[in-house]
């Protein structure tokens, strides 16, 4: 190569370079005002005595509409008692769940106002996306609010597909940086559309070790905004084989609550969470709570079961009635109850 053209190739690369660098740190200046702190508080099991205690908690979100939805990670609000939503300029705004889908590990609320100056995001169509393809994130790891991380899709996952026309539950594996209070925080393109939403990560340390997980945008599209995902407010654990034999579940099998809050559909029933906590084959569970053994009078003995039922409570509109068998104390009890009195 002759030195005339060596010098012009670096000249190229560096001015592409910096071309790319003030792109990122444009699009973080549109795009971080919509992004948000989800601060909350719930009650959790102290190890140490089995007391419940009041525990606070932070992850990160996006407003995705002009009505004030915010687009989060299930995990971060599903047993909520209270969640504020803080923008970057410090506004602090209370917000409530609207459709949850734990399975995929997607949510949206809804802020009790809408900020002056505030403008959604859009989401993008993450079908579009490829492995390869530069990203970047915005969200508040460990507190650190409205911090942005870069990285590439390396690689996308499908967890399960579900029948009758559910979509299936898509993951993108990104080694951009993802860690604790990122939860929640949206996943952008290089077009500034939101693609997915920070999940979890795999680690040994419990840092970020280059394995990060994010719901793609068409996940949430199709579970949080087609066709609402209803809000249940538990967490819940499927049981079989031993221990639900230890637990006397009558049908061997069924859904073991783990948390319930109380102004939930569920918890204004009186749907009990554990309030025992184990370890049993290296897994945590807490018990103590409720088993749920069915839902609309599908038993939960099994997988697809579950999926039935799930598929009948999203199902739910506002003044439809369920009904759920739970087994308490060793004895069935039916709680009743109407979706959308919460």
């Amino acid at each position: 190569m002759k030195m005339k053209n060596k010098w012009t190739l670096i000249a190229l690369l560096l001015v592409s370079q910096l071309g790319h660098a003030q792109s990122l740190s444009e699009w973080y200046q549109q795009l971080s005002p919509s992004v948000v702190k989800v601060i909350i508080s719930e009650k959790e099991i102290r190890p140490q005595d089995g007391q419940m205690v009041d525990a606070q908690g932070i992850g990160s979100g996006v407003l995705i509409s002009d009505e004030g939805l915010v687009l989060t990670a299930s995990h971060v609000v599903q047993t909520a008692d209270n969640i504020k939503v803080q923008f970057n300029d410090g506004e602090t705004i209370p917000a409530h769940v609207v459709a949850s889908a734990t399975y995929a590990d997607v949510a949206t609320i809804k802020l009790s106002w809408l900020p002056k100056g505030k403008h959604p995001v859009k989401l993008g169509n993450s079908d579009s996306t490829k492995v390869g393809d530069e990203i970047f994130m915005i969200g508040s790891p460990y507190g650190l609010d409205y911090s942005l991380s870069v990285g590439y899709i390396s690689g996308r996952h499908i967890k399960n597909k579900f029948a009758h026309g559910q979509p299936a539950i898509e993951f993108f594996q990104t080694d951009a940086a993802i860690n604790h209070g990122n939860s929640g925080g949206p996943m952008f393109n290089m077009k500034g559309e939101v693609i997915g939403v920070a999940s979890f990560i795999l680690s040994e340390s419990g840092g970020f070790q280059g394995l990060g997980f994010a719901a793609t945008s068409n996940v949430c599209q199709a579970l949080l905004l087609d066709s609402p995902t209803p809000w249940t407010g538990m967490v819940a654990v499927m049981v079989a084989g031993e221990l639900a034999s230890a637990l006397n579940i009558p049908q061997g099998a069924g859904l073991l609550i783990q948390k319930v809050t109380l102004f939930s559909p569920l918890g204004m029933i009186g749907v009990k969470g554990g309030n025992i906590p184990l370890e049993i084959a290296g897994e945590s569970v807490v018990i103590g709570g409720d088993v749920i053994l069915s839902i609309n009078g599908i038993p939960l003995s099994n997988e697809t079961n579950l999926e039935r039922a799930r598929e009948s409570f999203a199902d739910l509109t506002p003044g439809d009635s369920f009904v759920i068998t739970v087994w308490r104390g060793g004895e069935r009890e039916k709680l009743k109850g109407k979706f959308g009195d919460n």
